[in-house]
């Protein structure tokens, strides 16, 4: 693998994030871990993936955090991949990502799947942002405001 640019010490949050989840293999496993697979050779044969690609993302989505291994459910000697809390946090994420195709894409009837909310069998509304005290708010309604330095501990 090309050895890229960290972004892990930056200190904007959209770099640091792209450290841990930045390339499509990355993203593509977390969305068939939250669809439910667990073992390397489920994500190898619906992803088509290099077994040593698949295995260097694993490892570093372990090791970010985004995934946990764990004994295999069923017993065997194997292991499985599970999200952890900060795994399941990209939900949102992939959300966006998928909405923004649906808008934008091409050929959005080319996409096979819908996003449905699972009670009511209805497509979910699109992501907003929204203000502390519920306002929609566009891009052109915020901007980014320095964060206070952390206050330095006095050595007694």
């Amino acid at each position: 693998m090309v050895k890229r640019t960290s972004f892990e010490g930056d200190s904007c949050p959209v770099a640091r994030s792209l450290e841990a989840i930045g390339d499509w293999w990355s993203l593509l496993i977390i969305r068939e871990a939250l669809l439910g697979v667990r073992r390397f050779g489920e994500f190898q044969s619906k992803l088509g993936m290099a077994k040593n690609i698949l295995a260097a993302r694993l490892r570093a989505l372990v090791d970010h955090g985004i995934l946990a291994t764990a004994p295999a459910s069923d017993g065997s000697a194997y292991q499985e991949y599970v999200l952890t809390p900060k795994g399941r946090g990209t939900f949102p994420i992939l959300v966006a990502l998928r909405q923004w195709s649906e808008q934008f894409d091409d050929h959005p009837e080319e996409i096979a799947t819908i996003l449905v909310d699972r009670e009511k069998g209805r497509p979910v509304r699109t992501l907003e942002l929204r203000a502390a005290d519920g306002r929609l708010l566009s891009q052109a309604e915020t901007t980014l405001k320095l964060r206070r330095a952390p206050r330095q501990r006095s050595a007694v």
